[in-house]
């Protein structure tokens, strides 16, 4: 099946999911910023933290309306986001918030004194003994008959369909229909978020129902005959303890080719960073990556386990291990685009470093709180990150144009600031400049953008990538730009991070492989950093010094920014005390790209 015949089958939809050599339709894209991962109190876990935040209010938030935190005070953001989806668990969606209606049933189950309790300590235990009652499919201990709150979670997804519908202003602002599956087996992350392309979907799938992916791909499929179109997308793969991209299914059997392709058929992209932490690469998996320590996370808060196995359930490991089953079985279940988003519990994305609020409610609301700790039962919540964005290059600001160039992989992910990046690789661009008049047409027309698949080369050609990125105009200048290859040969994988194009003429050491460090203007007392090092725009035309014609291969471009300060350092400017010392002082921003991939179809 070709490509455009498989976007039909999985999408329903006429939409080229991975772009062809040639093609033209998308010369006019435009970056697009938003968050595809946010909870409101309809979810379980946000309510016990105090949020009372509504999808309606998350809206409005998103599009540039001053809200009051649960932890006290207004937050804004500095500058609306382009698109959102309310993302709240669909399991016992609404049933929470519920409990504090003396009308409602709910509110006279046992557990509901607790999560009503105005001490965030005693309802947050009481998020933790719901967190364990789902593990366990228990429950019922815990709410009683299902008759009791079904009722509940029918209205909360109704309003979330009507919410979303009422707040949608095509070429303004985009909402999607969306909520969280929460697979969580033995305590580990197998969560996807459930993206709607239309103004109707059906009630939820839930990990009661099945905490096997594969049968949530089933319901998609059943929902796809009725017109329902729906992307699946996996996040905190950082936190799955090496379930995410395994080499076996939720079994524990080995992934077979029709898994493969029903796989990369409705899991066109995953979130590679957000407040729990990156799931680009971990140290462990990446040595000679000097900046492969970036905002790690590795204990489930929700149920104190401590990851061990890094293997699988990083997206750089994935891309690898996605290629050696190609090579030897040809398919790929991994070949995932990649996207950023917050995954905040207060119907609020805090997106900005100098402006965090958190992301749990009172738990983290107020520097004191997250400086002390003081509710960090489970996990040191100050080794969370700041919110990242989704970043989409699309035609216009629409539901249809935003889902479907996640469809066909053409986004990106940043950890937060608005850095624009395009990425490209093709054979024919000769006299092509990044940066230079009608160059991104020419990426398009004779090459394949982030997210695509280049045809085998001919007489062994190494392709050209052309990448540029330009700094976020309220943000840091750039530090490098850098192309991540990983590749196959004879059934194992390899890694390289090349330094393409570095700020202030800086020059990559032949004997080293590294480029001297960029600087650091940041006064760390203070929580500021002066815009006197970096540049504004980097562009590389690149072609690959170790390329191999025959051997399987995926690339994908890093944008970096100079040190700035970390939220945590703003955090001890604000309140006058010294920085936690187990806390990165500052951090380099940056942006991923979504892959491009170089397939050699296996040999019979």
């Amino acid at each position: 099946m070709n490509s455009k015949a498989l976007a039909i089958a999985i999408l329903g939809v006429v939409i080229s999911i991975t772009p062809a050599i040639g093609q033209t339709s998308n010369e006019n894209t435009r970056a697009l910023f938003g968050d595809l991962h946010l909870h409101t109190a309809y979810s379980f876990d946000a309510f016990t933290f105090k949020t009372t935040a509504t999808p309606d209010d998350a809206y409005k938030f998103a599009k540039g309306a001053a809200m009051r935190h649960p932890a006290g005070g207004t937050v804004q953001l500095k500058r609306p986001l382009d698109f959102l989806a309310v993302t709240d668990h669909s399991e016992y969606m609404g049933v929470m918030r519920a409990m504090a209606d003396p009308n409602s049933p709910l509110s006279r189950v046992p557990i509901a004194a607790r999560v009503t309790n105005p001490d965030a300590a005693v309802s947050l235990g009481a998020f933790f003994e719901m967190a364990r009652a789902m593990r366990n499919q228990k429950v019922a201990d815990v709410l009683g008959d299902d008759s009791v709150w079904r009722a509940v979670v029918n209205d909360a997804w109704n309003n979330v369909i009507a919410t979303a519908n009422r707040h949608y202003v095509p070429g303004k602002f985009t909402t999607f229909i969306a909520y969280e599956w929460t697979s969580t087996p033995d305590g580990r992350h197998m969560h996807r978020n459930v993206i709607y392309r239309g103004d109707s979907a059906p009630p939820p799938f839930t990990a009661q129902d099945s905490q096997d992916p594969e049968d949530l791909w089933n319901f998609i499929e059943s929902q796809r005959r009725k017109g329902n179109y729906a992307l699946v997308i996996p996040h905190n793969s950082n936190l799955s303890d090496g379930l995410a991209y395994s080499e076996n299914d939720y079994k524990g059997q080995k992934i077979t080719a029709d898994y493969a392709r029903r796989r990369s058929f409705y899991e066109r992209v995953a979130e590679i960073t957000q407040i729990k932490g990156t799931s680009e690469t971990h140290p462990s998996l990446s040595p000679t990556d000097e900046f492969a320590n970036f905002e790690i996370v590795d204990l489930i808060r929700s149920s104190g386990i401590k990851v061990q196995n890094f293997g699988g359930s990083y997206l750089r490991d994935a891309l690898r291990r996605g290629l050696v089953m190609y090579e030897n079985e040809g398919t790929n279940p991994y070949k995932y685009g990649f996207i950023g988003s917050s995954d905040s519990h207060t119907g609020m994305s805090p997106v900005e470093e100098n402006n965090y609020f958190g992301g749990s409610g009172v738990t983290d609301g107020d520097p004191q709180t997250r400086l002390d700790c003081k509710y960090c039962n489970g996990g040191d919540t100050r080794k969370n990150g700041s919110a990242g964005l989704a970043a989409v290059w699309a035609k216009e600001n629409t539901r249809e144009a935003i889902f479907d160039a996640l469809a066909r992989r053409e986004s990106y992910a940043t950890s937060g600031p608005r850095i624009l990046i395009r990425f490209f690789a093709g054979y024919d661009y000769d006299g092509v400049q990044p940066g230079k008049s009608d160059w991104v047409a020419a990426g398009y027309r004779r090459g394949v953008p982030m997210g695509g698949e280049l045809p085998v080369s001919r007489n062994g050609q190494s392709p050209t990538f052309l990448v540029w990125a330009a700094k976020d105009a309220e943000s840091a200048n750039l530090d490098r730009i850098q192309v991540i290859k990983v590749w196959t040969k004879s059934g194992q994988s390899f890694e390289k991070v090349f330094d393409v194009a570095l700020s202030g003429g800086r020059k990559v050491d032949p004997k080293t492989g590294k480029a001297p460090s960029v600087g650091n203007s940041v006064d760390v007392i203070d929580a500021t950093y002066k815009n006197n090092i970096g540049a504004t725009v980097l562009t590389a035309r690149w072609r690959d010094p170790e390329f191999d014609a025959g051997i399987n291969a995926a690339y994908y471009a890093r944008a970096i920014e100079i040190p700035t300060p970390r939220w945590s350092t703003y955090d001890a400017a604000r309140t006058k005390r010294t920085m936690v010392p187990s806390l990165p002082a500052t951090i380099q921003e940056r942006a991923f790209t979504s892959p491009i991939w170089y397939d050699v179809p296996p040999q019979p």
